[in-house]
């Protein structure tokens, strides 16, 4: 198996990477984030995957396209269900296009690490994502080691973000204190 691995931040990436690493697959890591807001967090996130995967060891392969602009025209219609119906697939998208074009066989995403997100229909996506690449989608509910990752990544003192992403996940992050300060004026 020649598998790419969707890649959303280095801490996502720990507890993935060490379990395929037991199974015996290596992964490529393909970072692939247009979602992520503003500039300053993007780059975070990414230089920190940077140093990561260099001091495991990990293949990495970094495809620039911070873009706020297409990111807002995409989801400013349907907020509530941007992450299923942009940010999800946007990002299996291009990493099934790249796969493909690049000998691999099989993609995932660290994305299956996080109890935030939507694993059924990440599930569904990258199924139907790999099948019209000809890939295959490797799914692993990786949930279970959640909470492992995130402590060794903070061990390893690796950038530790405080929310999914997208400036909307920012504001959602926050949505209970603005309603209390809106509350106290």
């Amino acid at each position: 198996m020649k598998l790419l691995m969707h890649t959303c931040c280095a801490p996502c990436s720990v507890y993935c990477i060490d379990s395929l690493r037991n199974e015996g697959i290596e992964p490529t890591v393909y970072w692939y984030n247009p979602n992520i807001h503003p500039y300053m967090e993007y780059k975070a996130r990414r230089d920190c995957l940077k140093e990561y995967t260099k001091s495991i060891n990990v293949e990495a392969i970094f495809e620039e396209d911070y873009g706020l602009d297409e990111f807002c025209k995409n989801v400013v219609c349907d907020l509530q269900n941007r992450c299923q119906n942009y940010c999800y697939r946007v990002r299996l998208e291009q990493t099934a296009k790249y796969a493909k074009e690049h000998g691999f066989d099989t993609i995932s995403t660290t994305l299956l690490v996080s109890p935030y997100q939507k694993h059924d229909i990440l599930k569904m996506q990258g199924e139907e994502i790999a099948k019209k690449y000809g890939l295959d989608f490797l799914y692993r509910d990786f949930r279970v080691g959640f909470r492992e990752g995130q402590a060794k990544a903070k061990e390893l003192g690796l950038y530790m973000q405080k929310y999914c992403g997208c400036i909307f996940s920012e504001e959602d992050r926050y949505m209970k204190k603005i309603i209390r300060d809106k509350e106290n004026r």
